[in-house]
């Protein structure tokens, strides 16, 4: 419209009808009536100075502004401090500089993000979740865009690739491939997965986060702020985790007379690998009775039994004393919360069993609470170009993978998330504790 408005008289003023300006303002730069008063400037005008800036972010500024504005209100009711670590938007040039400094172009999406705001501070918690498992302890930041440019990387299993996320106690990183080499799509998003079976040490597979910054950083902020990563305030260390990577399907809930269980499931990819095929799942158990309960129900936790079943039907049952090492007393209105894991084969698999409990008032008196049925599904993943060059593989299609190899599933309940990790144990065949 503003090119055309030259053409004709009735078209310019067409163009000058303000409230045409106000729509367009509003649709692709949010642009509210209280921002538009105070900048004391007509609807036209604002279009026109904020489309000569983020002008090539059409497509995605009002998208990724959404998201970013709807991560900041929920921080500021759930996790104010965690706004303390957001930085400030960047500038075209500083972009610009970064391209130039790795040799490859940004993708618009990615951009149009740190023109609103440029990642954070690393900090602890970071703002992509955190996550607690005995001696197992992750937090993830997002990276500003300096830090990110200084880890691009050219290594082999690697070459061409943006970190996106850093986790200063693991060492993992997201990570965003800017061309489409070694088997990856071009802006694709993933964890690395280093090879254990590989002859060469920097063989590297990928477990896929997502397909695009847009897609990948807009579903995250929606699993936020719909409650998808639950609140998790931890005890010891006294602040309020701002998410846990927990993914909690609101479905997976089961009660049992006055008693509610519930669970959350998170995938580890640096306690995984595909070769061989070693999945890690760590899932978090909520055990609640109604305020409303009678207090002669309070009640105390004996055993449990578990039902463990993979993506290939195998079964495996686990039956043992306490959660925990622990037999929690349930009362009215109480909560009791703990975190266990599992690993399988598979690439997903489910769990599902029951509590023993006793009551406390009535002591020859037991009963059953019913754990949900949850399922567990790792990313999809890819097996690297390096690693199969490293094995003389002929194949060269780069299709994703499944895995088919059979081996038991392990439980334990002897992992707890009360406890600062100190070292990162390397991945292995089997839990570090089972029961």
């Amino acid at each position: 419209i503003y090119s055309c408005c030259y053409l004709s008289r009735r078209l310019n003023q067409l163009s000058s009808h303000d409230p045409l300006w106000k729509r367009h303002c509003k649709k692709y730069w949010l642009i509210s009536e209280e921002e538009k008063s105070q900048r004391n400037q007509s609807w036209k005008a604002i279009f026109i100075s904020t489309y000569s800036d983020l002008g090539r972010y059409i497509r995605y500024y009002a998208t990724l502004k959404k998201a970013w504005d709807d991560l900041e209100k929920y921080l500021g009711q759930r996790c104010p401090r965690m706004i303390g670590s957001l930085k400030e938007s960047v500038q075209e040039e500083d972009l610009d500089a970064v391209e130039a400094q790795i040799g490859c172009k940004l993708p618009d999406d990615y951009r149009c993000s740190f023109r609103i705001h440029n990642g954070q501070k690393l900090v602890v918690p970071g703002l992509m979740g955190s996550m607690a498992l005995s001696n197992h302890y992750r937090s993830e930041d997002l990276l500003d865009i300096d830090t990110a440019a200084g880890g691009f990387q050219q290594r082999l299993g690697l070459k061409q690739c943006l970190p996106l996320t850093f986790c200063i106690h693991t060492g993992l990183s997201q990570y965003m491939a800017l061309e489409s080499v070694e088997g990856r799509n071009k802006y694709e998003i993933f964890y690395q997965c280093p090879d254990q079976m590989a002859r060469n040490p920097s063989a590297i597979d990928m477990f896929i986060t997502g397909t695009s910054y847009l897609e990948w950083f807009t579903s995250y902020v929606n699993k936020v702020v719909t409650g998808g990563y639950p609140i998790i305030r931890d005890q010891i260390f006294s602040y309020c985790f701002p998410f846990c990577r927990y993914v909690h399907d609101k479905e997976c809930v089961a009660t049992t007379g006055d008693i509610t269980v519930s669970v959350s499931t998170s995938f580890l990819p640096e306690l995984s690998s595909v070769h061989p095929p070693h999945y890690f799942f760590t899932y978090r158990i909520r055990i609640e009775m109604s305020k409303d309960a009678l207090p002669e129900k309070a009640c105390q936790l004996d055993s449990r039994y578990w039902r463990i079943t993979n993506a290939k039907g195998d079964v495996e049952e686990v039956q043992g004393p306490g959660v925990v090492g622990e037999f929690p007393i349930i009362s009215p209105g109480r909560v009791y919360e703990y975190t266990s894991c599992t690993t399988f084969s598979t690439t997903s698999g489910y769990m599902e069993g029951y509590y023993t409990f006793h009551c406390l008032y009535y002591k020859d008196k037991f009963f059953n609470v019913t754990i949900p049925r949850f399922h567990m599904v790792c990313p999809t993943f890819k097996v690297s170009t390096a690693r199969m060059v490293s094995r003389d593989a002929v194949e060269t299609n780069h299709n994703e993978y499944a895995v088919d190899e059979d081996e038991d599933s392990t439980d334990t309940d002897e992992y707890e998330d009360r406890r600062r990790v100190l070292d990162i144990p390397a991945p292995s065949g089997r839990c570090p504790r089972h029961t």
